[in-house]
């Protein structure tokens, strides 16, 4: 008589590892965002509580993701492009606009990025079409088919955030080289997307701008960012200046909690405690890659696939952008950089990761 199989647990390592990255993110915010807090709204704690109250909100979203069979979400995942679509949409035309930037739905007194969401919806939209094409997945029609269909949610979150935008681009890329069996056709989708990118950014001079600053961040006023960045990044030194000891926070780098709060960490923690920092974002993106290759079906697997490509081509970007390795996109570091959509998303998305991890055989 076989033997009962025995009830899997959820990846505790990588939920361990998640809570960690918040305790660490949270503590960091609050070094970064207290000047601007008191500053700003006369409350160090201000940016610290609003952040905690959205965290709290993901992690019991998280919850609730990791107890739902994820196969029931292959049902909803037409419908929640769709939305992400009509969301991204209505930003154009009733969003709210912050520091030159429209990104922001406004319902009553909260407000959201659907940029955030679209990404948790493009995920669960290819990974459903992929599996119900797997078949096809061998020719290269189908997977133009299929990129050509993230491309709308693409030029609609890019009208305002390029950033999100290539981070999607990417996520599709990821998804379709995971499940195709065949390797030598994603030269031709490289050209085309390289072809795509080239197109989007000669749309808008601003973007084109962008390159220019890049390139020399000191002729350009709009490289003032940039080059304070940089000058925390040195000042740091091997182990930092210490904690909540940042010079440039003080005003020196404009909204310093958000895309550009890896170099307050570089200052303040030095090489050491940024390379720990990203240990961290490096291990959690290994468990991504655990569980994608043991998971029990093609969905599971390319869901966690797709976290991992979202967790780990936001980090690099974020980084990127911080050291002026690429021109300045505007994104945030992960559980990190202040903002509430952002972490609730993201714990939403890992609840549906530690599910498929639960499920796994």
């Amino acid at each position: 008589m076989a033997k009962p199989r025995k009830k899997q647990a959820f990846d505790y390592s990588l939920a361990v590892v998640v809570f960690i990255l918040i305790l660490v993110g949270l503590y960091i915010l609050y070094s970064t965002s207290s000047y601007n807090g008191r500053v700003k709204f006369d409350d160090e704690f201000y940016y610290l509580k609003k952040q905690a109250f959205a965290t709290a909100l993901g992690i019991g979203c998280m919850y609730v993701m990791a107890n739902i069979d994820y196969h029931i979400w292959q049902k909803f995942a037409v419908w929640a492009y769709v939305l992400s679509l009509l969301l991204s949409l209505a930003v154009l035309f009733i969003g709210d606009e912050y520091n030159g930037s429209k990104r922001w739905l406004s319902f009553g007194p909260l407000s959201f990025q659907p940029s955030e969401f679209a990404k948790l919806a493009v995920i669960l939209f290819l990974a459903s079409l992929i599996v119900k094409n797997g078949k096809k997945m061998k020719k290269m029609g189908m997977l133009l088919l299929i990129m050509i269909s993230i491309l709308p949610i693409v030029g609609l979150v890019g009208a305002g955030n390029l950033s999100t935008a290539i981070i999607i681009l990417g996520i599709g890329v990821v998804l379709v080289f995971v499940a195709s069996p065949l390797y030598a056709q994603f030269i031709w989708l490289a050209v085309s997307a390289i072809g795509f990118m080239a197109i989007f950014l000669a749309m808008e001079s601003y973007r084109l701008e962008r390159l220019a600053i890049w390139r020399n961040p000191e002729l350009y006023e709009k490289g003032y960012q940039t080059l304070q960045g940089l000058y925390a990044i040195g000042s740091g030194g091997l182990f930092g200046r210490g904690s909540g000891e940042s010079i440039q926070k003080l005003g020196f780098v404009p909204e310093a909690q958000n895309d550009m709060i890896f170099a307050i960490v570089c200052e303040e923690w030095g090489l050491f405690g940024a390379a720990i920092l990203i240990f961290l974002f490096l291990f959690l993106i290994w468990r991504f890659f655990v569980i994608a290759v043991n998971a029990k079906d093609l969905l599971g697997s390319l869901i966690a696939s797709g976290a991992m490509a979202h967790m780990m081509i936001q980090v690099i970007l974020n980084i990127a952008v911080v050291t002026n390795t690429i021109p300045n996109t505007g994104i945030t570091l992960p559980f990190v950089s202040y903002g509430g959509t952002s972490v609730l998303f993201l714990l939403t998305e890992i609840g549906l990761v530690l599910n498929v991890s639960h499920l796994i055989q």
